[in-house]
């Protein structure tokens, strides 16, 4: 952009500053917000590592349950495997048993 607009209308020319922006940056500066309600201490120093040990100690604690959750959703699976071969097998067994029986039965 070439110009800037003022209050006036008139545009100013690129390098040239406006009368009051200097003024405006130093009332900014100078008027700090005042605090609203309770004003807080500052927090007390952190021991970075003390504060890393624990952050290690909670990661290696949740890499441990997260282990412990997939071996568990395995173990289910497997179960739940097992038992539906363990039904499938008991099907076909009772199919076979079914179909050596004599048609006779069934007839009047």
């Amino acid at each position: 952009m070439a110009s800037r607009g003022r209050r006036s209308g008139v545009p100013t020319r690129d390098g040239e500053q406006r009368r009051d922006e200097p003024r405006r940056k130093e009332q900014t500066e100078q008027q700090a917000p005042a605090p609203q309600g309770l004003v807080l201490p500052p927090p007390p120093p952190v021991d970075y590592g003390v504060f890393m040990q624990g952050l290690v100690q909670a990661m290696q604690t949740q890499a441990h349950t997260q282990a412990t959750l997939q071996a568990q959703m395995e173990a289910q699976a497997l179960s739940a495997a097992c038992r539906q071969e363990g039904e499938m097998e008991q099907y076909l067994e009772e199919k076979k048993a079914l179909q050596k029986r004599p048609a006779a039965l069934f007839q009047r």
